[in-house]
């Protein structure tokens, strides 16, 4: 599994001059341009010469990085695109605030609000490049623009300075390999599609988003010489170990180091160790669960909502049947619990049978995203 994915297109800007360029470390700058589409020739030149294209906003909009105290306006815009996009997701002040305020994400550099003369927040951005990869270096475009301002070219523009700061982050950060520029869109979201399809950005990987009522659960199946345990934070780093072995084929992983694995997924403040499941055999951790539940997804839905965000076996132990007891006993922890719904997202190409095993658990997808991807080679 992946962290929970940001719904919004979230395309992304930061204040700059027009046509500013790539600086490096040394802080010498690039120069020159290149006229015609922006959003398409963003980065289409050598990293080394890569361009921060104009940015057009309409009249009175104003752009700036974002700061820890937005985060309260970031939700609450998210929650206004949410009544149109319809992802099913729902955030807080204090989870955004996980997600983008941390050492992960600058924000002065990789992140931007939109704002009206009075203050009022009408888009939001932000690049996000986790430092851990396998095949390709990637990063995440997050971004949102109000409904009521969509159709006025902010999205555009704004995705145009997304794809080139993202590919200036691959340049200063890993140059030596390939990069994965990469974009969330829900099916829901037919404007958000037209956009990132214009921008020459291609649909690489569908992912289900499903979910079950947690009523009706069968029986925690019993895995001879398996013992099923709450997670507890003495074994943290023995599940990140864990999840890096089992992950390690699957398209997009990372092998996360102690800090992102932390920032991304046991340091979450919605992170709920005592509804999370560890399977463990001879003293070892063989498989695991971890449980997130969101209060701003209970304050929006009226259900309180056990998120199953990462699970994974080791490979030498799966057949066994443990993914499917660890999943069952989660369930019936979360449900006593005053968990009403889980949830979980697949991708729909895993090979691991994954698919047929949480639909077998009575989970029915419920909304697809999809993950749409420009691909930036390293320089020759």
């Amino acid at each position: 599994m992946v962290p929970r994915a940001r719904a919004m297109v979230r395309p992304g800007v930061r204040g700059r001059n027009a046509l500013a360029c790539l600086r490096g470390e040394d802080g010498a700058a690039a120069t020159g341009c290149r006229p015609g589409n922006p959003v398409r020739d963003a980065v289409l030149w050598p990293l080394a010469f890569v361009l921060v294209p104009e940015l057009s906003l309409p009249a009175g909009l104003t752009a700036r990085p974002m700061r820890a105290d937005d985060m309260a306006a970031a939700a609450d815009l998210l929650a206004a695109a949410e009544v149109v996009d319809d992802t099913g997701e729902h955030e807080s002040a204090e989870g955004l605030a996980d997600w983008w305020v941390n050492d992960l994400v600058d924000l002065t550099r990789d992140s931007l609000l939109v704002q009206t003369p009075d203050g009022e927040v009408v888009a939001l951005a932000a690049v996000v490049a986790p430092p851990t990869f396998r095949d390709a270096f990637t990063v995440y475009l997050e971004g949102c623009v109000h409904p009521d301002r969509r159709g006025r070219g902010i999205g555009r523009a704004l995705l145009a300075w997304q794809l080139a700061r993202g590919a200036q982050v691959h340049a200063e950060r890993h140059p030596e390999a390939p990069a994965r520029l990469t974009v969330s869109v829900f099916a829901t979201m037919g404007t958000a599609e037209a956009l990132v399809r214009h921008a020459g950005l291609t649909p690489q990987r569908w992912f289900s988003q499903m979910a079950r009522p947690l009523t009706g659960l069968p029986a925690t199946p019993a895995v001879p010489g398996v013992r099923l345990v709450p997670f507890t934070f003495d074994r943290d780093d023995e599940v990140r170990r864990a999840h890096n072995a089992a992950f390690s084929g699957h398209y997009g992983s990372s092998e996360r180091d102690a800090a992102s694995w932390q920032v991304l997924f046991t340091g979450q403040r919605s992170f709920r160790p005592d509804l999370s499941v560890l399977a463990i055999e001879d003293g070892a951790v063989l498989g695991y669960v971890l449980a997130y539940v969101s209060e701003a997804t209970t304050e929006a839905t009226g259900d309180r909502e056990t998120y199953l965000g990462q699970i994974g076996v080791l490979p030498h132990a799966r057949g066994r049947g443990i993914a499917k007891a660890t999943i069952t006993e989660a369930l019936r922890l979360a449900a006593g619990h005053d968990c009403q719904v889980a949830a979980l997202q697949v991708d729909s190409e895993n090979g691991s049978g994954a698919v047929g095993l949480y639909e077998g658990l009575g989970f029915v997808t419920q909304r697809t995203r999809v993950s749409w991807v420009r691909d930036v080679s390293p320089p020759a």
